[in-house]
């Protein structure tokens, strides 16, 4: 009787944790997701201003009246503007000339910017004098939003979780479980290249070094996991999930961009393998590679990190988990 007693207790207290943990997780996840989204505004957004002096100076005050929207940087003429935006310095360019004023946009670096530039910058411009938009860096044809770029974030951070889940779930461990997942990966790249690239047009940059990003997309998450949980146990996988799956895609800033962001959650994201995973995209895929060496570091350092854990931290617990030796025995004299 006390038996069942016991059983039924710790039953009530599991479904009573169940009862609570689960919308305690559902709110957290709505939160990390829709907060970012309903505080979309530009936060020192990098744009470039072009032309004579004084009309310089008045675009800037006009761009200046959203205090700490902009960061205007100045450049000599319409050139270097497109050479900036090339080089992803900044999202755009107003561009002063005796013929009128053209905005030099990148919808490949972020639609939404490029729309937002639009409005801001045609609202200030006068009736009469219409702004002329040029599109130097044009998104690729087969995804001109944007919108299957920033829905593969997701996809890309599932595939690395399961990479590194699975391996730990089949007890590769230690040099194996690293080859493994770096297989994997080379794998799930090719894959994806083939999918976003030949398949659905989204990206239009160099095949190979697509496939490279999305690869190592999927070792630095997959790594992530088998990691920590080698490092940690069972909750390696939680805090794993944590960093990827959820503050990585909600605070990646893929929908818009980082600047978009509130206040350092945007900074936050591209530390983190979604949001340096997204940028690395858009370099190689419409901007040669432009840019893309801080968010390709970002993304072998949460790679070696986690294969390193993997393999060490592996080693660390199977020789805790070793048995002592016997102690002789005593002589009996």
């Amino acid at each position: 009787m006390a038996a069942d007693t016991d059983r039924s207790t710790t039953a009530g207290h599991r479904t009573l944790a169940v009862l609570v943990l689960i919308p305690a997780v559902a709110a957290l996840a709505l939160s990390l997701f829709a907060w970012p989204a309903a505080r979309i505004a530009p936060r020192d957004l990098p744009i470039g201003v072009a032309g004579p002096t004084a009309a310089v100076e008045a675009v800037e005050r006009g761009l200046n009246r959203r205090e700490g929207a902009f960061e205007v940087h100045r450049y000599a003429d319409a050139g270097e503007a497109r050479a900036a935006i090339e080089a992803r310095d900044v999202y755009g360019a107003v561009v002063v000339t005796p013929q009128g004023t053209e905005l030099l946009t990148a919808s490949a670096a972020s639609p939404v910017v490029a729309g937002l530039l639009r409005e801001a910058v045609t609202a200030q411009a006068p009736a009469d004098a219409p702004v002329r938009v040029t599109d130097v860096v044009a998104a690729p044809a087969g995804d001109p939003r944007g919108a299957v770029l920033g829905a593969s974030l997701l996809p890309l951070a599932l595939a690395g979780a399961a990479t590194g889940a699975i391996t730990v779930l089949l007890g590769l461990r230690g040099v194996r479980g690293a080859a493994t997942q770096v297989g994997a990966a080379a794998l799930a790249g090719l894959v994806g290249a083939a999918l976003a690239d030949s398949w659905l047009g989204a990206l239009d940059g160099s095949w190979w070094a697509e496939a490279g990003v999305l690869g190592l997309t999927v070792l630095a998450i997959g790594a992530t996991f088998a990691g920590l949980t080698a490092l940690l146990g069972r909750p390696g996988l939680g805090l794993g999930a944590a960093l990827t799956i959820l503050l990585g895609n909600a605070f990646s800033g893929m929908s818009g961009a980082p600047e978009l962001l509130p206040s350092g959650v945007g900074a936050l994201g591209q530390w983190l393998p979604p949001g340096a995973a997204g940028s690395a995209l858009r370099s190689v895929s419409s901007f040669e590679g432009a840019a893309a060496g801080r968010p390709l570091l970002v993304l072998s350092l949460w790679a070696a990190a986690g294969l390193g854990a993997t393999v060490f931290g592996a080693r660390r617990r199977s020789e805790g988990a070793s048995p002592s030796p016997a102690p002789a025995a005593a002589t009996v004299g």
